[in-house]
């Protein structure tokens, strides 16, 4: 290639990259660029509030919050950390439309760009009606409404706890008409009921009275009483103030309360999904003293009033009861007219008892005619017959006894004359010697070596020999020790062998004498 087509040529296609004189972009790395762009885009857009609907909302097991925010044309990703989402007013969820405050940077893990969300509220009312629509189907779909949920309240509860804020008028409201109506023991849990943790409290504070013991009392030394009722109240206000009546943790709260539960949260215009849990819902505060005793003085008036009307009425039935007896005394059969017809029928059934009787007994003896004709000497004498030929085909005879038996000697003939073929001491009547050094045989001359000592036994005794030398070497003959025994011993019994004191038994010995064979 000439010098001017290579001055010419296009650097896109270039092998190697090489700076060039006078270039003053120099190649920048991946993460160099990422972080030029991070620092732009964080300060150009270092606070921007956002609205758009929520997609995607997940929160991570780290309790960080990652969620999109999108409108018809775009979408965005957002994260809010985990001090952040803690701090929110509200459950985030899908599809509800929300204004998000926080600053816009990049992810260079990922090559995208999100938004930080510092701070979120609902755009609207309409978003936080949207909101509370969602929660109550999604709670009553799991039952939390159910009519069947719902407890009776007491007729006349002893101790009534209310959870409330301790320096409002709803609590005064509610001490004053139990005053006027019946005074009751009243335990009161006080707790916030708007703004960040009010929520929380109220749910505590529920669960806390559930959970308080059915024997305690400040008699019986088990701490506060356990209420018979428990009252949730708080005034009027605007649905940001009632929210957290609405919030999912007070909800659940208090339809798992085991204690029955008046809900009596706004005014009466003003509804909460608290209400839908409790057992019973009231307009007012006021209105929950009222549903939750009686007037004492119109009680007391009941109970005397049920009293009289309890006492006339045992009179008037005790009266009534008297008369229906007497006319049904007088309706009712002598004792000597229900008694006729079974006099007549057992009279009856007695002579009827003694026909059948007779009667009885002749079939009886027709029976045992028909029976005793059957039985004839001929058939008996079959029988005897018949069953002496059964033991005559049975009975042994002598001459298959005697064939088995004397099977059984030929074979223990055989079996001796083999035990006494295989005596070891049997060879010793012909001049052989058995030679023992101990309980060891000994078979070769280089044993006998290396044993020094051993015991010779022949047919008529035994000897203790040593060698003193070597067996063939030089000369040198074997010694005698000492004769151990030379008494003719039975023909039947092996001699016992002596090796160093010790003795042992001929196995052979112990067998008895062969039967002699009968000559024929």
């Amino acid at each position: 290639m000439s010098p001017e087509y290579d001055a010419d040529f296009d650097v896109s296609g270039r092998l190697l990259a090489h700076e060039r004189s006078g270039d003053n972009a120099p190649a920048l790395s991946v993460s160099e660029l990422s972080a030029d762009l991070k620092r732009a885009v964080e300060d150009r857009f270092g606070h921007v509030r956002l609205r758009g609907e929520i997609s995607g909302f997940k929160r991570a097991a780290s309790g960080h919050v990652y969620l999109a925010l999108k409108d018809e044309n775009a979408v965005l990703d957002g994260v809010m950390w985990k001090g952040t989402a803690q701090r929110l007013a509200f459950q985030p969820q899908d599809g509800v439309e929300v204004v998000a405050t926080g600053k816009i940077t990049t992810y260079p893990g990922r090559s995208k760009y999100q938004i930080v969300i510092e701070r979120m509220e609902l755009a609207g009312e309409g978003a936080l009606m949207q909101l509370l629509e969602r929660l109550k189907k999604q709670l009553a779909s799991e039952g939390l409404f159910d009519r069947e949920r719902k407890k009776p309240l007491p007729v006349l509860p002893r101790t009534i706890g209310v959870v409330t804020s301790p320096t409002g008028a709803v609590i005064r409201d509610i001490l004053h008409r139990l005053a006027d109506r019946c005074p009751t023991h009243v335990i009161v849990w006080p707790v916030l009921v708007q703004g960040d943790g009010a929520a929380a409290q109220i749910a505590n504070a529920v669960r806390g009275f559930s959970a308080l013991p059915e024997n305690g009392g400040p008699n019986s030394g088990g701490g506060l009483p356990r209420p018979d009722l428990v009252i949730v109240a708080r005034g009027g206000g605007s649905i940001e103030d009632l929210w957290a009546f609405n919030e999912e943790v007070v909800v659940r709260a208090v339809a798992d309360c085991t204690i029955p539960i008046i809900s009596a949260v706004g005014h009466e215009t003003d509804t909460t999904l608290c209400d839908y849990a409790a057992d019973m819902r009231a307009p007012t505060p006021t209105a929950a003293a009222e549903m939750a005793v009686p007037v004492r003085s119109e009680l007391l008036a009941t109970i005397s009033e049920l009293g009289l009307r309890g006492g006339r009425a045992v009179h008037r039935a005790f009266d009534l009861r008297r008369e229906r007896l007497a006319m049904t005394s007088r309706l009712l059969p002598t004792p000597e007219s229900l008694l006729a017809p079974q006099r007549q029928r057992a009279d009856d059934l007695g002579e009827r008892l003694g026909r059948g009787l007779r009667q009885r007994v002749t079939i009886a003896w027709r029976h045992l005619s028909d029976a005793g004709g059957a039985l004839r000497p001929s058939l008996l004498r079959q029988r005897v017959n018949a069953g002496r030929a059964g033991l005559e085909a049975v009975r042994l005879r002598p001459d298959l006894v005697a064939r088995g038996i004397a099977q059984r000697r030929e074979r223990l003939d055989a079996t001796w004359r083999l035990a006494l073929s295989l005596d070891p001491r049997r060879p010793l009547s012909k001049g052989f010697a058995l030679v023992t050094a101990g309980d060891t045989v000994l078979t070769s001359a280089e044993a006998a070596r290396q044993a020094g000592s051993m015991t010779l036994t022949f047919q008529d005794g035994a000897l203790s020999v040593s060698t003193g030398g070597a067996f063939g070497g030089e000369g040198v003959e074997p010694r005698v020790e000492k004769a151990l025994s030379s008494a003719p011993k039975p023909a039947r019994r092996a001699p016992r062998l002596q090796a160093d004191g010790a003795s042992q038994t001929d196995l052979f010995a112990a067998l008895p004498a062969a039967p002699k064979q009968e000559e024929e």
